[in-house]
């Protein structure tokens, strides 16, 4: 069975594994990430490679980076949290490693390795949307990655929702991921809590509003606290909005929903789906995408990776 490796980079550590042709891994290993150094980011990648190429015969790997990867596959042309500005990182891996080297932005690796593997493996046009920090998308149409003509499309997180509205990190306002992300969550559950509405909340945060995190919403849903449900409630109506928004242009099979806050499951997914009718052109007279979880985890960036280096 041919093997091949994937890389899985982000702003806080680095994830490599070896991975056969049914999608599983057969070893991982993981370094802090070194985000502030483009030299020692390509130095750690390489070590993982070959500490894993000392046990496992592979000659391609497949590195998911979280930034703007050029048509080529090989430049990272921008990257948020990572000091990569135009750095031609394939050709780099390629001399230090002696292997091929695919280079490919990481939430449309995760989403081919959903498609692959994962939640969309019965269908050919599938959208995956990462809900964490921020609001991440990886796109397939008709069986194919879609890159877009420079290479960095279905970056729906930027997309405008409010006119005018709540500052992005990306310096424009009222992007979807303002609203639909774990941050998002963050911040509507730290003001319900200023404002007196969360007791909960604050008490496992031991009374302060600026230290209630996203998990801990996840978990007082999950044991019946209304306003957290309520809480999820919002974002899941927002995110199924942005939904509706994606299939007039898209028309996807399947919406897989990954990333951290997909672990409140049904009190995320539920409303996503009621948000979504609400807003779908033409409902009752199209066909209606389904909204599932995606199922491949954390995993998702460094198996679709592989895979891709494999084609």
């Amino acid at each position: 069975m041919t093997l091949a490796c994937g890389v899985d980079v982000g702003g806080t550590k680095i994830l490599a594994g070896v991975v056969d042709e049914d999608g599983a891994i057969v070893e991982e290993v993981r370094v802090e990430s070194p985000a502030t150094d483009v030299d020692a980011i390509t130095t750690a990648i390489a070590g993982l490679v070959d500490d894993l190429a000392s046990r496992h015969a592979f000659d391609k790997v497949g590195v998911g980076a979280a930034g703007y990867i050029d048509k080529s596959r090989s430049t990272v042309l921008f990257a948020p949290n990572i000091a990569w500005r135009d750095v031609d990182l394939r050709v780099d891996l390629e001399q230090r490693t002696g292997m091929g080297v695919v280079i490919e932005n990481d939430a449309n690796a995760a989403a081919w390795g959903e498609f692959t593997y994962g939640a969309g493996a019965d269908i050919d046009d599938f959208l995956l949307i990462t809900v964490g920090t921020g609001v991440g998308g990886g796109l397939v149409l008709d069986g194919a990655l879609y890159r877009g003509a420079f290479g960095i499309g279905a970056e729906i997180g930027h997309m405008r929702v409010v006119p005018g509205g709540i500052l992005c990190g990306c310096g424009n306002l009222g992007c979807f991921e303002m609203y639909a992300s774990g941050n998002a969550l963050v911040r509507m559950a730290r003001e319900a809590a200023e404002a007196g509405r969360a007791d909960e909340l604050l008490k496992q945060a031991g009374g302060a509003a600026d230290s209630i995190t996203g998990p801990q919403v996840t978990a007082a849903a999950q044991a019946g606290d209304r306003v957290s449900i309520d809480l999820l409630g919002e974002l899941g109506r927002w995110l199924g909005e942005g939904i509706a928004s994606l299939t007039a242009v898209l028309d996807p099979a399947i919406v897989a929903i990954g990333g951290g806050v997909s672990e409140a499951d049904e009190l995320l997914l539920e409303p996503a789906r009621e948000g979504f009718l609400s807003q779908l052109t033409g409902r009752g007279h199209r066909p209606e995408l389904v909204i599932r979880k995606a199922t491949l985890g954390g995993r998702a960036g460094l198996i679709g990776a592989a895979d891709l280096a494999r084609r």
